[in-house]
């Protein structure tokens, strides 16, 4: 019984300090973020890390079983190559899994560079090592930003605004205009 009593002592004590806001040492936060990267992407991640599991789970069945419309891939595929592109995504949120697929299913589709995509996975709170998030003004994921000669011309952020994601994203790429789901 006396055992029983030391280990709760133990255990309490333990989680009491996990809970508490002192500084973390480099050993504690390694040990979080491998943790927390066990069940999520975190940081700069490539494509192949998504055909891994536990991801290629939610990944490959919404990449393969997804076909782009056809007029607004011909938009994409002739002017896609214009622009670096930024995604920022969470590997547990539903819109992510939904979307990011897409996206780099249209990508292959128009034999897009990928030296010109950089992508970036967030945590719940949506935020990184980096904290890009913050230098990006990300608020919501998943946006996908676009970039023209080194300047931000437009956003998708979390959902379609036309009838789907190729739509969205063949405006954007044409110089059309349009306003993602938060835009003022």
């Amino acid at each position: 019984m006396n055992k029983f009593f030391i280990l709760l002592a133990v255990i309490t004590i333990s989680c009491a300090n996990t809970v508490s806001n002192s500084p973390k040492t480099n050993v504690t936060a390694e040990i979080e973020e491998n943790e927390v990267q066990k069940d999520m992407l975190l940081g700069e991640f490539t494509k192949k890390d998504l055909q891994k599991k536990p991801f290629s789970k939610w990944f490959e069945p919404r990449y393969t079983n997804f076909t782009p419309e056809s007029e607004a891939m011909e938009t994409i595929r002739k002017n896609i190559k214009d622009y670096d592109i930024k995604v920022l995504m969470g590997t547990w949120c539903g819109d992510s899994k939904r979307e990011v697929p897409k996206l780099l299913k249209i990508l292959d589709n128009s034999d897009f560079d990928y030296d010109q995509l950089e992508m970036v996975a967030v945590d719940y709170n949506k935020t990184t090592p980096s904290m890009i998030e913050k230098e990006l003004d990300v608020h919501r994921v998943p946006t996908i930003i676009f970039y023209k000669d080194g300047k931000e011309v437009n956003r998708f952020v979390e959902y379609s605004q036309e009838e789907s994601i190729e739509e969205d994203l063949a405006k954007i790429v044409n110089g059309e205009t349009y306003k993602n789901s938060y835009a003022d």
